[in-house]
């Protein structure tokens, strides 16, 4: 894909990988929209980064990615790049009382969300570019985050298919993989042990330019040239 002179939707992109990525893609002068459900972090992330687009939207309700599709389709037609980056990671156990209910809401934002708009955006005539955000949890889980690993191998294997299924309508799809970043996800000092958002950013977009197709840094390298011993030996010191 090209880097600069796109009209990217980056969904979660006012925070976190997302925040990050919406301020590289701005420096790389591309037209960038992002959506959340929090109004006064998007209020933040567009004081911060002057000609930021946002919209506000809860990708958990069906009706919500319909009429943002609508609203992009309408308002904003040239969009080229959907960035399917938002996502909800819950550190839980299978017996606390609360487990399915959180259970059910990553389900939604983290598979059905993105599915829903994927499908919706092969209408949009501009699409050129799919990128999905997984984990290198897809491939070794945390158990501690059990849901959320397994919703990113889920759209790690969804996004395997979809390149192969897009490749008649000249649709690039990309992975992008990260290892643990020093994000909020999860919750506040979780990740305070990782490496910076910024230095995964340089990495991936050197790969970008690079032509690469699955984006990927430290832990999330090492796990995608994995094999199965490997894989099993990482699951074993991640979940002693």
């Amino acid at each position: 894909m090209q880097l600069s002179g796109n009209t990217i939707l980056i969904t979660g992109g006012a925070s976190g990988i997302g925040l990050a990525l919406t301020a590289r893609f701005l420096q790389e002068n591309n037209t960038v929209i992002v959506c959340g459900r929090r109004q006064d972090v998007l209020d933040d992330a567009a004081a911060k980064h002057p000609g930021l687009i946002t919209k506000k939207c809860d990708l958990e309700l069906p009706a919500e990615r319909e009429a943002l599709y609508a609203w992009v389709a309408a308002r904003h037609p040239g969009v080229n790049i959907l960035i399917n980056n938002a996502g909800i990671q819950n550190w839980m156990n299978v017996d606390d009382k609360d487990f399915f209910q959180r259970a059910k809401q990553e389900i939604v934002i983290n598979i059905e969300a993105p599915i829903h708009l994927t499908h919706l955006f092969l209408d949009h005539k501009a699409l050129t570019t799919v990128m999905n955000v997984t984990s290198g949890l897809s491939f070794a889980p945390l158990t501690k985050v059990p849901v959320y690993s397994a919703t990113k191998a889920f759209f790690h294997s969804f996004t395997l298919s979809l390149r192969y299924l897009l490749k008649a309508k000249n649709i690039e799809v990309i992975e992008i993989i990260p290892p643990a970043l020093n994000t909020d996800l999860g919750g506040k000092g979780i990740h305070d042990f990782a490496p910076a958002v910024s230095d995964f950013i340089d990495a991936i977009f050197q790969q970008l330019a690079d032509g690469k197709t699955e984006l990927t840094m430290g832990f999330s390298e090492a796990m995608i040239k994995a094999g199965p011993a490997e894989q099993q030996a990482a699951f074993a010191r991640m979940n002693p």
